[in-house]
């Protein structure tokens, strides 16, 4: 029987919730470190069953399983440069929403990001880096300028824009995202994470009920 015909044991709203309850331990220096002993690691050889998938940036400072304190099997995490989508991600998401039947989407993006510094410094100066880093870039560009619409223009606001539309953006290009969030088998949580404090903050959400 195909996985995408059965549900998740945990419910997208229960699935934020254990990240929520998780993050604020790490903000506390509470962390209890669950799912990371040799038991749990026997445990997966079979099979895994991940509550969250987590689509990040690449940045070393931003390791989610530690940020929102679980361990193996826990959590699907793909990660590029500026949480910048392309086909293998959005492939990669699609594989954890329809065959793991993950309950929920985390966009990640963090304050001081990098790539994000780098689409709004070459949007000012007009000048694009050399290399592969161009494209990178010209993904972001579009969170640069609707975040100038809207009077944006620091790095940390820009980040906060780009996860909302990372999100939107990929609701447009995915059908089998978008049908799953429509028949409420998966959410999707904007998240920005923040370096000094540790608090991954949700800035936007799509199928969650918050009320």
């Amino acid at each position: 029987m195909p996985l995408e015909t059965t549900q998740h044991s945990m419910t997208p709203n229960e699935a934020w919730a254990k990240l929520r309850d998780g993050n604020l331990r790490f903000v506390n220096d509470e962390t209890q470190h669950p799912n990371q002993d040799s038991a749990r690691r026997q445990s997966l050889v079979a099979g895994q069953e991940p509550f969250a998938v987590i689509f990040g940036c690449s940045d070393s400072r931003l390791a989610a399983e530690i940020i929102f304190d679980v361990g193996l099997g826990d959590m699907f995490v793909v990660r590029t440069a500026g949480h910048v989508i392309d086909l293998a991600s959005i492939g990669s998401l699609e594989f954890a929403v329809d065959e793991l039947n993950v309950p929920l989407i985390v966009i990640l993006g963090h304050n001081s990001c990098g790539a994000v510094t780098e689409a709004i410094n070459s949007r000012n100066s007009g000048v694009m880096p050399k290399g592969f880093v161009r494209d990178l870039v010209e993904h972001i560009a579009p969170s640069v300028q609707a975040a100038e619409r809207q009077g944006v223009t620091d790095v940390n606001g820009t980040v906060v824009e780009h996860v909302k539309q990372t999100t939107e953006r990929l609701v447009e290009l995915s059908t089998v995202l978008s049908k799953a969030i429509t028949e409420g088998r998966t959410a999707v949580a904007g998240v920005a994470y923040h370096l000094d404090d540790g608090k991954a903050q949700l800035v936007s959400s799509l199928g969650l009920d918050l009320a």
